[in-house]
């Protein structure tokens, strides 16, 4: 599991059928900070965000659970937008 920030968006011409109503997003991994935290990758989107959003995402086969009962092959996906990160000292 991984915050990220949607940094761009993938054209696919062609994909697997179940993954045809999909969008597939650019993230960028980011600390709890909100700095870089390793490389871009492609993830599917299952909630419905866009370019400039924070988002938590998944990585393995729990990518693949949040499009049950299809069994859609994902390596990354994303699983949650967030609005704000809180911690003991307030709002990051």
């Amino acid at each position: 599991m991984f915050l990220g920030s949607v940094v761009g968006n993938v054209v696919a011409t062609v994909k697997d059928p179940l993954l045809s109503s999909c969008k597939l997003l650019v993230v960028q991994p980011v600390s709890l900070s909100g700095t870089s935290d390793g490389s871009k990758v492609i993830a599917v989107d299952s909630v419905g965000v866009g370019v400039g959003e924070k988002v938590f995402c998944v990585r393995g086969k729990e990518a693949a659970f949040s499009f049950l009962p299809k069994q859609a092959l994902t390596d990354v996906a994303i699983v949650g937008k967030i609005d704000t990160i809180v911690n003991a000292e307030g709002e990051l």
